[in-house]
């Protein structure tokens, strides 16, 4: 499998840092608006680093977008409609259900499949196999720290407090694990968001209930140093799920 990076920041850098391509796996072409970042990695990569998107799409399986919400919206139908799986990092696009369903419709018209990482949250697998039942309550509290969200803050203070979409919208970069959480859920979830000087990590706190039981999950991640909106652990689940391609033997759902 021949893979193609979209937004070459932070995630990312650790994908190819972290990726061995001992699985019949090869992260090869890389494309960013910013042609210098797109051809550092090229070159860790031993890659090709392209000055257009479309200059990777004849020779590519798989494009992997870590690139923006917006820059998802704009490149996922065209590369959807040649037949090449895509792998989504800004999940929250996905919570507008308009363009939601036209890339469902395009990848089934097109024989291509849509991958979503797990991202920065753990329990989505537990998520998922709930969803079978009737998942009646659902919520994230993410608190995070002042730089994080672009704030100068002295004291903790609750930045958002609605629904997953109106989250997403307000903090498209912050917040992709909500959209996650809404598409495993089939539910646009309750979400808190605080800001808070005292931590040093992107926490996040998961309440599910429903015809399973309940359970909670929380995790404390370390942000990228380069990015601290985002959380290493978001990286790593990319990794994986790419990795899981080549294995023949899986645990989970």
């Amino acid at each position: 499998m021949i893979v193609g990076i979209v937004g070459c920041g932070a995630i990312a850098n650790t994908i190819v840092n972290e990726f061995i391509s001992d699985s019949g796996i090869q992260i090869k072409y890389f494309y960013d608006t910013d042609i210098e970042r797109a051809e550092n990695l090229a070159q860790i990569a031993n890659g090709v680093a392209v000055l257009r998107l479309e200059d990777m799409l004849d020779d590519v399986d798989l494009i992997l977008e870590s690139a923006s919400p917006i820059a998802l919206k704009v490149i996922a139908l065209d590369i959807l409609e040649r037949g090449i799986d895509l792998m989504v990092m800004s999940v929250g696009a996905l919570m507008d259900r308009e363009f939601r369903n036209k890339v469902r419709k395009t990848a089934e018209e097109h024989n291509a499949k849509v991958y979503a990482p797990s991202g920065a949250i753990v329990g989505l697998d537990g998520i998922k196999a709930a969803s079978i039942g009737k998942i009646t309550e659902a919520s994230l509290t993410t608190r995070k720290a002042p730089k994080s969200l672009g704030r100068e803050v002295e004291e903790e203070e609750v930045l958002f407090e609605g629904k997953a979409s109106e989250a997403v919208e307000k903090f498209p970069v912050n917040i992709n694990v909500a959209a996650s959480l809404s598409i495993a859920c089939n539910m646009d979830i309750d979400v808190k968001i605080i800001v808070d000087p005292k931590v040093d990590r992107n926490v996040h706190e998961v309440v599910v209930k429903g015809d399973f039981g309940e359970f909670r999950t929380s995790s404390e991640n370390y942000p990228f140093a380069a990015n601290p909106k985002t959380s290493m652990l978001a990286a790593f689940s990319a990794i994986k799920l790419l990795k899981s391609f080549g294995e023949c033997f899986s645990v989970g759902t």
